[in-house]
């Protein structure tokens, strides 16, 4: 299971990027915002990845942060969602969007996204209602920004997700401690100030 790739950006299109890893060329598909968020050829990027394995093929598909990833698991899970159309609806509406819809059974607004007719917007709404209030993309967090992906804030945001914090709460302690090192600090005095932020 390969679940992040770091690298550079070697290219992309509408539906996918190549990422280099040490010289070898890794194919992965991804939302549009995604895709938007890696910024220009040759930057280094990190991006969260699920592996998709069927009979015939074996796909890499990519996320701007692990919270995305949750989003992309969930939409799945739903009957008749299939890895198009959840990349699609990631490219269509925000988490904070998806979450709205999803709370209020808003069939419309889950239609914005290609291959999402009444009927799937429907049960879309219907399975989620109860599921997606663990899920928040991005940070959630009035007032705070989510890091660009790839950078030592995203990652300490990533490091307290997997410590079992919500990434609201995560984002949040974060920046409280990235305010209070200062620029320039590495990760593990990040993550260790942000426990302690998180902790009071």
């Amino acid at each position: 299971m390969i679940a992040k790739l770091r690298g550079k950006l070697d290219g992309f299109t509408a539906d996918h990027a190549v990422i280099d890893v040490n010289g070898v060329g890794y194919l992965v598909f991804a939302s549009s915002r995604t895709l938007s968020a890696l910024g220009a050829i040759g930057n280094e990027v990190v991006v969260h990845t699920e592996m998709q394995v069927s009979e015939d093929d074996i796909r890499l598909i990519g996320f701007a942060s692990g919270e995305e990833r949750d989003w992309f698991r969930l939409l799945t899970s739903v009957q008749g969602v299939g890895t198009r159309v959840a990349l699609a609806l990631l490219s269509a509406l925000s988490g904070d969007e998806l979450h709205r819809a999803i709370a209020s059974g808003d069939h419309r607004m889950l239609g914005r996204a290609n291959g999402v007719g009444p009927k799937l917007a429907q049960r879309i709404a219907h399975e989620l209602k109860d599921k997606a209030g663990g899920v928040v993309l991005g940070t959630g967090a009035p007032g705070v920004a989510p890091p660009p992906p790839g950078s030592v804030s995203a990652d300490a945001v990533s490091a307290l997700a997997n410590l079992g914090f919500r990434p609201a709460e995560a984002a949040s302690a974060v920046a409280k401690a990235e305010a209070e090192l200062g620029p320039g600090a590495s990760l593990d005095a990040l993550v260790r100030a942000a426990l302690k932020k998180a902790a009071r």
